[in-house]
């Protein structure tokens, strides 16, 4: 009897499509008609370029409405039009707390909620790295008051309209140079070792409000500003020359790391798929950062 019923049922999921007979057997909803952000606010410094205009792309693309926060006032609007009417710029300096705060106000005066903080803004500093002995202060002082201190504010604010909804996702732009030394200058290594350690004593508190805190470590990837870095090592080299040195750079092979890979990322834990993610440190960096190989030398070099 229980067989014969069985067989009924699975005969009248079949008169369906293979699609639609696989989500009702397996208990998924479609989401095709729907984003992944649908309906929620983001706000992201750095936005005007570079992986911020990319993961703004992306969240409208998913259905989010987003406001970009960024220093530069000629290309952030140019940004915000070519986005569409669901992107809004406004300047902001996150070395500036005050100006911090005016964003997360303007983006809870628009559409009365903040659902998502990106903190995307940094510097790398000088290009030219020079010996710790030889470090300027002043300069280290530049570097950590975006990067640093302007995450600090990012969160701290964003927390301050969070917290009383009981709900938010919050991250920030982290680096491979905050995983291992040596791969950056010394101030800009700093500042993203720090990233981390921020997100999880932010963590640590906001989990009993509902809101997330997390960030993404990149490897290097060809934005404009890296390319321009890169061009004070290689003054002579063309930016397509540069780019090719760029993308070799990586230990995963076939494949390169772009802006996209990341704000699939930061999509990712923006989003409700991430419910029960915070604290965390996702690496995007095709291993680079996973292991260190021993220079054996050769057997016949072993005498």
């Amino acid at each position: 009897m229980f067989r014969l019923f069985a067989r009924r049922h699975f005969l009248i999921d079949l008169k369906g499509t293979p699609e639609n007979f696989f989500l009702k057997r397996v208990g998924f909803a479609s989401t095709s008609s729907v984003g992944r952000l649908e309906g929620k606010v983001a706000l992201i410094t750095g936005g005007a370029s570079g992986l911020g205009k990319a993961t703004a792309h992306k969240f409208i693309q998913q259905g989010a409405k987003v406001v970009i926060a960024d220093i530069d006032a000629e290309r952030g609007p140019q940004v915000a039009e070519e986005l569409g009417q669901k992107a809004h710029y406004v300047r902001c300096d996150v070395a500036v707390e005050s100006q911090v705060a005016e964003a997360v106000d303007l983006a809870m005066a628009r559409h009365g909620k903040l659902d998502i903080m990106y903190n995307n803004a940094g510097i790398p500093g000088r290009s030219v790295p020079p010996s710790i002995a030889d470090l300027e202060l002043e300069e280290f002082d530049r570097v950590m008051r975006v990067n640093v201190r302007g995450a600090m504010a990012g969160i701290k604010h964003a927390a301050r309209v969070m917290i009383p909804k009981k709900s938010g996702s919050i991250v920030c732009t982290a680096s491979i140079s905050g995983v291992m030394g040596g791969l950056g200058p010394h101030p800009y290594t700093v500042s993203k070792f720090a990233i981390p350690g921020i997100v999880k004593s932010a963590a640590s508190e906001l989990c009993r409000h509902g809101v997330r805190v997390n960030c993404v470590s990149p490897f290097v990837i060809a934005t404009p500003l890296v390319i321009d870095q890169f061009a004070a090592f290689y003054p002579s080299a063309k930016r397509e020359q540069i780019t090719q040195v760029i993308n070799g750079l990586g230990e995963l092979k076939g494949t390169k790391c772009e802006e996209i890979d990341v704000a699939g990322a930061v999509l990712y834990l923006a989003s409700d798929e991430a419910k029960y993610v915070t604290g965390h440190n996702l690496v995007v960096d095709g291993g680079f950062t996973c292991f260190k190989n021993l220079g054996f030398p050769i057997p016949d070099q072993v005498v």
